[in-house]
């Protein structure tokens, strides 16, 4: 069963049965408003970073004082250091169900990972990614053969156009096939299960960027059979600074190191000739040179048990009534058109984009912060050919305040994205809605200008007439 499959499967939940929000830092910060007063923070842009869960921070603050070298010292915090580090990995491995003989290897993030493994690819290795990915998992792949695929607009087409590329193929050289779980700018799942089984049936392989389905849906190695996965800590409820690529150890073990230095070499010695040979690591620690980053690796495994001892199917069940309850609310502003790939019924996490009519998604962003205290993204995601496909238009470098607004009728150049998860409480996702509702019936009530490439309140410039229109440096 895929990952959109299982999560079609699950039945509406009933929101009186449905536990709080898990704890997360900052969840009781204020911040002004521009009309006057403070307000807590509604935090709604966990597709980019998700705040940290407060059991994560506390794990962390407690091992502090412990802290030590890793791998490299004889002393007793060196020592706990080095297995709570090493802990730390059977921890992922298991968070991620593995299969025996996966290795699991830290690094600095989703992209850093994929770098990785793009810098470990096989020589002559095609890589087949769709158009729609992140820039994480887009864009690293430059120095291979890459078959770019056109987004397709339902799963089936996905599968179809994947199979399509892969038999025209050389089937005797390697191959990798790159695929999000669940897209950054929609939120809709795609179907991993189902892509993994053509890669494999064509003698490829796959990677699964589980950036954004890894904090949201309990991904399994085993049953999704994806040769790897990667994410971010950042996006798991953990500090920023970590991440994780997890899978099959034959490609890393017989690549060159990633970065070469101390911990990836086993055994460096002098030649008669002046040189230098150089015994590496063939474990995951071939691709962890230097002093690793044992408070990051520890908060990836404290997140990682946090979300399993919460229940994902609990954790799933209270986020889906979040995303029904800022669907069916943008459903009622007939200004707003949500975007999708697949369709209104596709399952999706907490992630949901859209464009106003009539809006610069940048103001409409720099107002709901301004005037209502909520955090969300706006712009293109690091996803340009995706945001191109769905709005129908060349995206642009970015949206300034400034810009001339979209008039109705005509194509928006940007899109606002809000998104949610765990630690997210009813309130914050109800402000928004009423947010939404008041500037698209009443406008902004402050006046804003750009800076610096920003869409800001322009001080002291309260607005005294609908501030949706033109195309100066304020709006």
């Amino acid at each position: 069963m895929s990952v959109s499959t299982a999560a079609a499967d699950r039945s509406a939940p009933c929101a009186a049965d449905l536990p709080g929000p898990l704890p997360v830092l900052g969840r009781d910060v204020t911040v002004p408003l521009v009309t006057g007063g403070e307000v807590t923070y509604a935090a709604l842009d966990y597709a980019a970073s998700a705040p940290a869960l407060q059991r994560v921070w506390d794990d962390v603050a407690a091992y502090a004082p412990y802290y030590g070298s890793v791998h490299r010292g004889a002393g007793y915090l060196s020592q706990l250091s080095t297995d709570l580090f090493e802990n730390a990995r059977a921890t992922v491995a298991e968070f991620l169900d593995c299969r025996g003989g996966d290795e699991v290897v830290f690094t600095r993030s989703t992209t850093d990972s994929l770098n990785l493994l793009a810098a470990a690819l096989p020589a002559g290795c095609q890589v087949f990614v769709f158009e729609t990915e992140h820039h994480a998992s887009l864009l690293p792949w430059r120095d291979a053969r890459v078959t770019y695929l056109d987004a397709p607009r339902t799963p089936g087409e996905a599968v179809a156009t994947l199979e399509r590329a892969l038999a025209a193929r050389d089937p005797y050289g390697p191959a990798l096939v790159c695929v999000t779980g669940a897209s950054n700018v929609t939120g809709e799942l795609w179907p991993v299960r189902e892509l993994a089984a053509a890669a494999h049936a064509h003698g490829a392989r796959i990677v699964l960027d589980a950036a954004q389905l890894a904090p949201h849906h309990p991904v399994s190695v085993r049953e999704l059979d994806v040769d790897w996965v990667a994410f971010s800590g950042h996006k798991l409820y953990a500090p920023f600074g970590s991440g994780v690529l997890a899978g099959r150890s034959d490609w890393l073990r017989e690549a060159d190191p990633y970065l070469a230095g101390g911990g990836a070499s086993r055994k460096v010695s002098r030649r008669a000739d002046g040189g230098v040979d150089v015994e590496w690591h063939e474990s995951a620690a071939r691709h962890e040179a230097g002093s690793p980053n044992v408070i990051g690796a520890y908060s990836i495994a404290s997140a990682c048990k946090a979300l399993t001892e919460a229940g994902f199917d609990t954790l799933v069940a209270r986020e889906q009534h979040l995303v029904d309850t800022v669907r069916r609310g943008l459903a009622e502003v007939p200004q707003v058109r949500v975007l999708s790939l697949f369709g209104d019924d596709a399952p999706r996490v907490g992630v949901i984009s859209f464009v106003v009519e009539g809006w610069n998604s940048s103001h409409f962003a720099a107002a709901l912060s301004a005037e209502y205290g909520i955090g969300v993204r706006d712009g293109l995601f690091c996803a340009h050919p995706l945001l191109r496909t769905l709005l129908g238009s060349d995206p642009q470098a970015q949206g300034e305040c400034g810009a001339p607004e979209a008039a109705p009728g005509e194509k928006s150049l940007n899109a606002v994205r809000v998104s949610f998860g765990a630690g997210t409480p009813d309130e914050h996702v109800e402000r928004f809605l009423r947010a939404v509702k008041e500037l698209v019936t009443d406008g902004a009530r402050w006046n804003y200008r750009t800076e610096d490439g920003r869409c800001v309140p322009d001080a002291g410039t309260e607005s005294g007439a609908d501030t949706r229109g033109g195309t100066g440096p304020a709006v």
